[in-house]
Parts: C-alpha cells; structure tokens; sequence
C-alpha cells in the first residue's frame, strides 16, 4: 500500500536506499533481459584511464550517455553497455617514471623491460574500483562485469588485425617527420595531442647576425624565440615576393639585410636607420653566410648556410628573415628538403636526444636541457659578436599533456598512416553523421579533417600493444603479423600475452635469406588502441563478427569538444581506412567544465569541489541535472558553481516533491474521509470537465510530444529547459491554483477528478524524466505504483520505473486553444505580480481592477474565460478587458533591432533610428497589419522593429491611478488605489498567514484538530472580528479570543507585529473554546468540528450565498434533484417555480437529472441558481469554491434515544441561518429543528455541550447562537 510522504525529505540519504533497491533487484541487469529480444541500439563508450579518478568532464560526458542510452531502452530497444578502460601509454608509463625516478631509455634497459611492464600493470587499475563506486553513485548503468581493457590479450590481438588491413592496403610506411616532442615522456605526440594543452608563457627573443659570404660587412639578421635551435642551424629562408632593404644602424655602424615591413622589430623610430637599398626576397636565393657555430659547418659542401626562398615567411613577426633548423621545424625540413640541403636517407643534423639534452656534437652545451641552454647560448652569441638584440615575448606555447613540459619539435623516425590520401572519404563519411551541434562537425571538426596530415602511430615506449611488423636489417623485408595465431605459425612460438616482454625476443625467418626478422621495438600510440575499440571489444573478426556487422556504425556516442582532435578522428579515420564508413550514426559532443573562475580544474590549485562531496550534500540527481541544463550541452564552456547545484534542489525537486507530496496527502484524506480507494487506470479514467485539469493534461502530452521529437533529434539543450520548467507549471500554476479542490473542498466527484489529473501527470513526467533523474522519479515510482490498477500492469514486471516504457502522447489530450489560454492568462498575472512588486503592494492586499488591452479579441476571450483565476491570483476585484487602448492613453512606440539593422543598413543607421522611433501609432497599426513599413527609403519588416505599447500618465484622459506593465504583446494596467475596506482585508489574510505559518512551525497537518486563541491590540481587533468568517474558511479551524482556557494541551505559542499591533497567536490541541460568555464561571470545553457531519452544497442566487442539507441526519432522507431545487427555491422565497440549477458561473451546465445521477456526488460544490427574474449573474469573484458551507452550523449528535419518522442516523447538522446571513435561529428554533431532523416533534428535548450534560444550552446561556458556530452539541430527551 502506498505509503505517508514526509514533510521534509534528504535527497542524497534517498538515493541512497535507492541504489540499494537496484542492487537488491539487479535492476540493470534485469532490464537488460527483459529487453533482448527488441531491436538493438548499438552505443560506444570511450574508455577513461583508471590511474586517476572522475572528473567533472566525465560526469558531464557519462551522464549524457546514461541519458540517452537510458531513454533508447524505455523507447523499445536493447542497449548493451560496456565500460572500457584505457591501460596503455603515456599516462600510466609517466606515473611509474615518476614512482621510480627513471629519466630516459637508459633507466628502463637497466631495468628491464618487464619489470617495467610489470609495475605499470600495478597500476593500470588502481582506482578502477573508485571508479566503479562513483559511476554507480552517480546512477549511471553500464556494465563493469562485462568490460573491455585495452591491455587484454583479445583486445591486442584486434589491434594487430586492425593494423594488418592498413598495412595491405599499403597506408602505412616508416619516415622521418618533424613532430611534437615530449621530452617530458621521451616520445613524440600526436598533432592532435600536441594541442591539447597550449599555456601562456615568456620566452627569449633573440635577433642575431648572419654575415654574408661576398660582403662580410653587410649581414642578414634573423629572429628567433628558440635560441636553443641555432646550433642545428643549416639554411635561412626569405620570401621571394616580399620587399627587403640594406640598412645602416646609426647606432651600431652594422649594416643589415631584413624585410621592409619588418624594420619596426630592431628600429623604434626611422632616425635609427638610413635605407641603402631595396629589392625582393628573391634576390637574395643562394647567397652563403658564416656559420653561427662551428659544430656542423663541414656541411657547407652540400649545400648548408645559403639563403632560400619560400612563402611561408610573413610580415607578421620577426625581421622577414627566418633561421632554418630543419630537424626541429616543420617548415623548415619541407624547405631544405626542397633544396637538398638536407636529403630523406641523409645524416640528421638532431644533436638533442630523447629528454631534450644536447648530445656530444654540441660541444659547448653538451648535456645540458635545451629550454635551460637558452641563456648560455644567448651569452656565447653576445661573447663572440652574433647577438643583435636580446629581448623577451609572451606567446601561446604547447605543452606535453601529461608530463606537463615544454614540447618541442624534432624529427622522430616513426610509423606512419596515410591519411593525407583519405582526406575526401574522411569529410564524405563525416556529412553522412549527425553531431549535437552540427556547426561543430562542419566547422571545428571538418576543418580538422581537411587539413589532417598522415598520423604517426608509433611510440618508443614500452608499456602499449607492440606494433606487428618484423623487419630485416636494412630494413627491405617487412612482414606484419594480424594475429596470435599467425604469429604462432611464422615464430613457432605459441603466446598467450602480446606486450613486448612477450614478442619483442621472437624472431620470423628470413624469405630471402637475410636471416631473421625482428620486430621492431616501437608500440602503438594509445589513441590507436581506443580509435580501434569497436571492433577490439568484440575481438573481431576473430569472435562476434555477424553481431558486429549487424550493429556496425554505433547508433551513438558522445564525449566532450576536446575530442574532435581526438577520439572522434581516430575513429573516423580507422573506420574509413578499414570499411569507409563512418563509425557513428549519431554524436552528442559536450563542452569543457570549467572552475568558477573560468580557469581549468586544478587540484593543485583547489578551484573546484570535489565531485563527490557535491554529491553527498545535494545528491546525483541535482549534479546531473545542472550539468545537463547548461551550455556545456550545446558544446560551450560551463563555470562550475556549486550554488547552481543547489538551487536545483530549491527551485526544481523540492517544488516537485511537494507536489507530489500534496498529492499522496489528499489521496490518503480522501480514502480515509470518505471512505473509498484511490486507484488509477488510465484506460478508464474520465476526462474531466474542468479547464485547469485539461490545460495540465494537454501540456503535459504536449511536452511529451516535444520532448519524444527533440531526443529523436540527441538535442538535450531543448529538452531539459522545457523539463525544468514543467515543474514550474505543475507546481506554482496548477497546483496551487487548484488546492481547494484537491483537499476536497469542491466535492468529492470533484476532487477526484482533480487527483486523477494530478496523478496522470506525476506519473506520465516521471517516466519521462526517468532517464535524467533516475532517482528522485524512482522514489517517486516505488509510492505511486501502489495506487495503479493491477489490471493495466498485468504481465509486467512493476519492481523499477526504469523497467517501463516511456509514455505515448495522448493526442486527444491535446488541446492548443486551452495552452494558449492559460499562457495568456499566466502572462497577465505576471505582469500584474511585477506591477505589484514595483509597488511594493502584497498579494494579500486586494486592488480594485485590473485592465487588460489587446488588439485580438480572441486573445481578450481567452483572458476573460480564465478571469476567476486572474482575479484570485492576483486578488483583484474587477477585470476589465478592452481592445480601446486610447481610452487609456496607451500608444504603440517602436524601438529597432540594433543588431538586424546595423549591419544591414551601416552609415544610414543613425537616421533610420531616429525616423523609427517617431512612427506614429497609426503607422505602427498598418506595421502590424501588412508587416513591413518604409522608412527613409528603406523597406523594414518584422524582425527588424520591435513594437511596444507605451503608457502616457500625463494625457489628460487618462487616470492616473493606474500602473501599467506589457510584454510588447500584452498590456494591462492596475489599479493600485486600494480602499479602507481592502486594506483591511490585506491585514486578515497577514493574519492568515501568521496562522498558517505557526502550524507549518509547529509541524501541524491539516488533518490536526487545533483551535487557535488570539489577543490583538488596535486596529487588528476589529478587524479580525469584521473578517473572522473570511479567516476561519482560509484556516478550516475554529478561531477563537483568548486567554486560553485552563487544562488546554498548548502547542505552541508566538507573539509577532502586524503593522503597528501587535497579535498574539496560540495554537492548542482539539477544538475548544468559552462559549458561555455570560457565565463566566462555567467555562465549558466544547468539541468542535469545523467540516458539517452530513453533506451539503453551496447555492448562489443573485450574489447570495446558502447552504441546503443532502442529507438529514446522515445517510438519511437523501434528496433528489427536484427536492433541491425545491429547497433552493424555498429558501429564497422564489414565487418562481422554475429554478435551474448550474455548475459554473456562467451557467452554461445545468444540471440534469441525466447529469446528476446522485446529488451526493455534488457534495461540498458550489452551484448556481437561475430563474426568469434573476439579474445578472455575480462577477466571478464570487463565483468561487467555498472551503466550508456557506451558513454557519452545529454538529447535533442524538443520545440515548432512538430517531423515529424514518430517521436512522444519530449525527445530524443543523444551520444557524439560511441565507447566509439572513433567518438567524435563537435558541428556541434550533431545539425545534433537531426535533425535525430526529422526527422527535413530540418530545422534550434538551441540548448540551458535553456528553455529561454538565452545560446546557439555554437562551440564558447563549446569547448569539451564532457563537456556536461548529461546535458539537449533545441532544437528550
């Protein structure tokens, strides 16, 4: 059965039980068989490195997935989800480096390459289980029994065969290439990794002399940043087209050759320098120069230290003259190649070894770290002439992404793919996939691919799968190796692990008779291994290869903006190489999360808290839905502010919570009330007839709509906005529009209908919302599901939410005329709340009107068929709705779309502007009508003016007591005036909710029977006695003066300021009250009862209020129809015999006898009565649902007699007056209507307060029968 809600609930403690509900059921697992047999939906998780643990970025990227994996199960499919981990390369290698303080190649020969091996196996998993914890914490579901590692032997074995397909295709090839150089990891990098991590730095700038072979007097002058490169100086290089000149330095003497437009980098001012000559860069191609260092200068005689040509060179920096190190710069070896200074089988002119030191060749700097040589070097330059200028720059520089040094470049030999040659099937396969959001597949991932250059996918490192070729000595004979079982038949060898230690000693013979063959001693960059993961996890070819072919692209895959240089291109570019498909169908790429500050996440700085403490205060729901409901879902930044995740809490899942809450409450009063069970089946549930229950329905199938379409589409950046703002609509719209009615107050049909509406809702929009936050909607689930009709879940398995299907939207639901009704009304009261804020004018204070302007009549229909809601929500008296806006002194005014405009209409802006804004109101209207307008000969349509309604207090029709507010569509104006009589009844409803305060204090339920005693001073005592009706029918609990009689259980007590006086409230246990005033020594403790014992309806006629019985006494003598309208006619002495009965104001329902099978079912409603000679019906703010009858009562209970004349019951309700008002009783006439009511016409009969008739009530003792208002009196003949 379904259980009591809490007041107060701990998000983070209720996940909590909640995980241990799916660890119980093995919900994961069980959903993953209950779905085997549907359709499958292939998705590919990017594996993590276990060796350090989650940060923000994967929570953001694994929530994504969970969603969108989560939403592919309850949409029908089967969704296999496999965690992988990447265990190979640079980050572990670097961790183990660092533990044993190993510096080089050197180290780790000394070591041995299997003891290496050994310890990064140590540590490849070292926070898997972290990981494990916390992915699950976070309610993420994916499988980690199941898992793929890129270091298993299978996984290997694909990447050999992955290889083997490249290498008989003939893409791959061994070559000499200038890249990016970790000397951090002894390796070089990726272009894509090189750019992972760019920082701010300051480097030397040195511009330093080249003297000229023909001239020694006349020198060229080239400018570096890289000083450290000079000693591997062959060539310098110019641009052909550019102008170049000879000047003098009047400084100096020194006569220097540089680039025209570049004499700003020596010379300040042109009186520093005199021109001796101009001429272009070509004319320089050729001329020799003096080496800087004598270390390769034998390398003149083959063509070093000449000047070239070529049009990399700019004016952007520099002198126009740049230093050529061809082994260290990738423009540099393209051009000395180009004039054979250099040749590709050639000696290398690379004195820098693996860790960034010089080698024996460079002798003055030998050993020493290329970025610490820089001054030295600098120094040696100045010692012997060289040095022109010595100064420092900030630039942009790379740095190695996981050893976080300085990267340079240096030619490496390594093995290459060919992807220069795929470039076209590459941006082919990329258009034929879907990216949220597209511009970054076309711009920044497509600009990517169409400048990609050959990927060098060897590494000389030692802990990674081995690449499998076996190569001759002199390098002329490769065999490349596909599997374990190849490599078995061509060594002998049978292998059961594939890392080096394993392979690296086995030899193939020789085919030709060059003995054997080794394998080369390069393994795979690690991007190669997770570029491959695919096919690896399956072992394809060698295993599942038709459920691979058959899945194969992935439905989806998503990870964060980084990975366009990444992870996206490696898998593009091996599923092209290998089957020219693109590997994905669909991809959801997230942006970075940043610290607060904007600046990366840093734990060395701290600027960021951590993940799970966010998690333990506020709960994974609240994490993941704030990182869902930012940019960072459309790719841009996120700042991560922990407030955020807060105020999740605040204004999302709390609202909603109560919401629900509200709901459980009323379900369980009114199974226990009116005795009947709350079940609901959406197949027999009926449609209501109220306009708030079917706007809510209609919304809510019509976000359902929305939503089924957007995830179709992977836009979570549309969804969750319209999620989060449901709970607003639910919350602060319907449900508390329509409290009353869900208390019961309207009748018990009614509120029925009310909670069944309110239920559809819940229910439908927590299996949509499901996958986002799959805790809270499971919590939710596992109380709701008992309040489902079994009949509609029979065959299915109801143990988790996450096991239903997501709900189809219900299109007869569905109606846009009420959504757009309700969101006008909605924006009206809006405008009004801002109008009253502005004013510092509360709610609780009632204004006299409200004026509503707007050109459509059908928008003005719309506000006037929801005026009761208006009126009440923003407790206003009148509304008045017009489309005369003059009357008012309102005018449209017209503003221009400074964006649209400016660009389009450039140095005729500013008039444009000024002619815009003095349009007339009657041009404005025409805008409106024929949507586009010439002004100052140009042609302006919709988009390009932004009209408004302006509000002329100074027009002398116009009152000026009214504020007005718009959105540029609607108007209205308020009434902020307020009379006597309003103000008074602001200062009740303040004393409302100081009541209603101190019983939320007091931690009351409405279910409570407490009477509340009150002392107030001055002004505050009449006028709670003027509103005393008006404040017990808002807190349904008698409301009584103090002092508080002896003996009473206190509950709690406080003493506050409503405006200057003061109110001392005191809440006690039960109903009692002194009612017998005149006798002050026999103070009696009376019950109370503020709800009548038998049923009733509240009629209207003409704006007068009463009450008729429907029983009497109860379950007696209940009336039909016609008997009511009898008694409605009877009571207002209508000589009318035709009065009609109606359900709403506007007396459009009448009741029928085909309507109204059983008046009971009317109980606690408010009807409508009309005649011929009634007058206008009442303005709706009458019209409302009365929380209590209209006419004051007493609760009359028969003792020790039996009821005669047909009557069985011993409870019965007696009114005090009817009309309201009108026919009050005195002491005499009430004794006789109980005498009627229990058909005891003929006998004595006395009445009491108590039981043990120790108080009768007399004329003596009561003077106004009124005080007794709710009380429970005792009858005894």
């Amino acid at each position: 059965m379904a259980q009591p809600v809490p007041d107060s609930i701990n998000f983070p403690a209720e996940e909590e039980k909640i995980a241990e509900l799916w660890k119980k059921i093995d919900a994961f697992q069980t959903s993953l068989k209950q779905s085997k047999n549907r359709p499958r939906y292939t998705f590919y998780d990017g594996p993590p490195f276990a060796t350090g643990l989650p940060h923000y970025g994967h929570i953001l990227a694994g929530t994504i997935k969970d969603i969108v994996t989560r939403w592919a199960h309850q949409s029908g499919y089967h969704v296999d989800r496999r965690f992988g981990w990447d265990c190979h390369g640079l980050p572990v290698e670097y961790e183990i480096d660092k533990t044993l303080g190993i510096k080089g190649p050197e180290d780790v020969a000394e070591m041995g390459i299997e003891k290496y091996n050994n310890e990064c196996r140590k540590i490849v998993m070292r926070y898997s289980n972290e990981w494990e914890q916390i992915v699950t914490r976070l309610g993420r579901w994916i499988d980690f029994n199941h898992d793929y590692k890129t270091m298993y032997p299978w996984f290997m074995e694909t990447i050999w065969w992955v290889f083997k397909q490249l290498f008989d295709k003939g893409l791959v090839y061994r070559g000499f290439k200038v890249m990016p150089f970790s000397t951090g990891c002894n390796t070089p990098l990726s272009n894509f990794e090189s750019g992972q991590n760019y920082k701010e730095v300051v480097d030397p700038a040195v511009i330093v002399n080249f003297p000229l072979d023909d001239d020694p007097t006349v020198s060229m002058i080239a400018w570096t940043t890289t000083p450290w490169t000079l000693p591997s100086n062959l060539a310098l290089c110019v641009n052909p087209e550019h102008n170049y000149v000879k000047v003098t330095d009047k400084t100096s003497d020194h006569t220097y050759i540089m680039m025209e437009a570049r004499l700003e980098a020596l010379f300040k001012t042109e009186e520093e320098y005199a021109v001796l000559d101009r001429f272009k860069g070509s004319v320089l191609e050729g001329k020799g120069y003096k080496p800087l260092f004598p270390y390769f200068e034998q390398r003149k005689a083959y063509g070093a230290f000449h000047i070239l040509l070529d049009g990399y060179v700019t004016e952007e920096s520099g002198t126009g003259v740049v230093h050529q190190a061809p082994y260290f710069g990738e423009d540099d070896y393209r051009v000395c190649l180009s004039y054979g200074v250099i040749s590709k089988d050639g000696d290398m002119v690379c004195p820098v070894d693996s860790s960034g030191r010089f080698t024996d060749e460079v002798t003055d700097f030998k050993g020493q770290y290329v970025k610490d040589a820089d001054k030295a070097i600098t120094k040696m330059l100045k010692q012997n002439g060289r040095l022109v200028h010595q100064s420092t720059t900030k630039h942009s520089y790379p740095f190695c992404w996981r050893s976080e040094t300085p990267l340079i470049y240096k030619a490496v030999p390594s093995w290459f793919i060919r992807v220069e040659d795929l470039v076209q099937k590459l941006l082919d396969n990329n258009q034929s996939t879907y990216w949220v959001p597209e511009f970054v597949k076309d711009k920044r991932f497509g600009n990517w691919l169409r400048d990609a250059h050959d990927w060098a996918v060897s590494r000389n490192r030692y802990w990674g799968t081995p690449i499998p070729l076996w190569a001759s000595d002199d390098g002329q004979e490769v065999v490349c190796v596909g599997s374990i079982e190849e490599l078995k038949q061509l060594t002998g060898v049978d292998i059961k692990d594939l890392h080096r230690e394993s392979v690296d000693n086995l030899t193939i013979p020789s085919k030709r008779g060059n003995g054997v063959l080794k394998r080369v001693p390069e393994v795979f960059d690690c991007w190669f291994e997770s570029g491959s993961m695919p096919y690896a996890q399956a072992h394809y070819p060698f295993e599942n290869k038709k459920e691979f072919e058959d899945t194969f692209p992935a439905d989806f895959i998503a990870e964060g903006i980084d990975q366009t240089r990444g992870w996206f291109y490696t898998l593009l570019v091996l599923s092209t190489a290998l089957f020219d498909k693109p590997p994905f169908k669909n991809l959801i790429v997230n942006g970075l999360v940043l610290a607060s500050d904007g600046q990366k996440m840093s734990k060395r700085k701290k600027n960021y808290p951590d993940p799970m403490e966010v998690v333990h205060k506020y709960g994974a729901d609240a994490l993941r839905l704030y990182l869902i409901n930012s940019p960072v879902v459309r790719a841009e930044s996120l700042r991560f502010q922990e407030s955020g995740v807060r105020d999740i809490l605040k204004d999302v899942f709390l609202p909603w919570f109560n919401a629900y809450r509200f709901l459980m409450q009323n379900v369980e009063r009114l199974e226990r009330e009116e005795g009947m069970k709350f079940v609901y089946n959406e197949n027999k549930a009926a449609v209501s007839e109220n306009y708030m229950d079917r706007w809510i329905l209609s919304f809510t199938q019509s976000l359902i709509k929305y939503v089924r379409n957007e995830m179709a589409a992977y836009r979570l950046y549309t969804v969750v906005p319209r999620l989060v703002r449901f709970v607003d609509q639910l919350t602060n719209w319907y449900v508390r529009m329509n409290r009353k009615r869900l208390k019961g107050d309207g009748g018990t049909r009614d509120c029925h209908r009310a909670l069944e509406t309110l239920f559809a809702v819940i229910f439908s929009m927590i299996k949509v919302m499901a996958p986002f936050i799959p805790f809270l909607t499971e919590q939710m689930y596992q109380n709701l599901k008992h309040l489902i009709d079994p009949e509609t879940t029979q065959g299915l398995d109801t143990d988790s939410l996450h096991y239903l299907m997501l709900p189809q939207p219900r299109e007869s639901l569905i109606h846009q005329k009420i959504e757009s009704a309700v969101q006008q009304m909605q924006t009206v009261v809006e405008l009004g709340r801002v109008v009253r804020d502005r004013r510092t004018l509360p709610v609780k204070y009632p204004l006299k009107e409200i004026v509503v302007i707007h050109e459509s009549e059908v928008c003005l229909d719309h506000v006037r068929s929801l005026e009761t809601y208006i009126l009440e929500e923003l407790n206003v008296r009148k509304l008045t709705t017009t489309s005369n806006k003059e009357k008012y002194g309102v005018q449209l005014r017209a503003e221009p779309e400074h964006k649209t405009l400016g660009a389009r209409l450039k140095g005729a802006f500013k008039s444009v502007i000024r002619a815009i804004q003095e349009l007339t109101d009657t041009q404005l209207q025409q805008f409106a009508k024929d949507g586009e307008i010439e002004v100052e000969g140009h042609k302006l349509e919709t988009g390009d003016l932004r009209v408004m309604y302006t509000f002329d207090v100074k027009d002398e029709g116009t009152p000026s007591h009214y504020e007005a507010h718009s959105d540029n569509d609607i108007l209205i104006l308020l009434d902020v005036t307020p009379d006597q009589s309003m103000l008074d009844e602001g200062i009740a409803r303040e004393v409302i909710n100081r009541v209603q305060k101190l019983r939320k204090k007091a931690k009351l339920v409405p279910a409570d029977d407490i009477t509340v005693f009150y002392r107030v001073t001055g002004n505050l005592t009449k006028i709670v006695q003027d509103f005393q009706e008006f404040i017990f029918t808002a807190i349904k609990q008698p409301l009584q003066p103090g002092p508080v009689p002896p003996g009473t259980k206190v509950v709690i007590q406080e003493k506050t300021q409503v405006k200057s006086d003061s109110l001392d409230l005191t809440i006690v246990s039960g109903h009692v009250t002194s009612v017998l005033a005149s006798v002050p020594s026999a103070v009696p403790s009376m019950t109370w009862d503020s709800k009548p014992w038998c049923r009733y309806v509240n009629v209207e006629l003409d704006g007068v209020g009463s009450t008729v019985m429907l029983e009497n006494p109860r379950g007696d003598f209940v009336l039909s129809l016609s008997e009511l309208q009898k008694q409605v006619q009877s009571i207002y002495k209508s000589s009318d015999n035709n009065v009609s009965l109606y359900r709403t104001p506007t007396c459009k329902e009448i009741l029928t006898n085909k309507s109204v099978k059983d008046t009971l079912t009317l109980s606690g409603c408010t009807l409508y009565a009309k005649s011929k000679s009634t007058r206008t019906m009442p303005a709706p703010s009458s019209a409302k649902i009365w929380s209590a009858p209209t006419c004051r009562f007493v609760n009359v209970e028969l003792c020790r007699t039996s009821p005669h004349g047909g009557a069985k019951g011993r409870q019965a309700t007696v009114l005090l007056e009817n009309p309201h008002g009108k026919s009050v009783m005195d002491v005499e006439e009430l004794k006789h209507q109980v005498k009627i009511v229990f058909g005891l016409q003929n006998r004595k009969l006395k009445l009491y307060c108590s039981q043990s008739r120790q108080e009768e009530v007399t004329s003596q003792s009561v003077a106004d029968v009124l005080s007794l208002h709710s009380c429970v009196l005792y009858a005894f003949v």
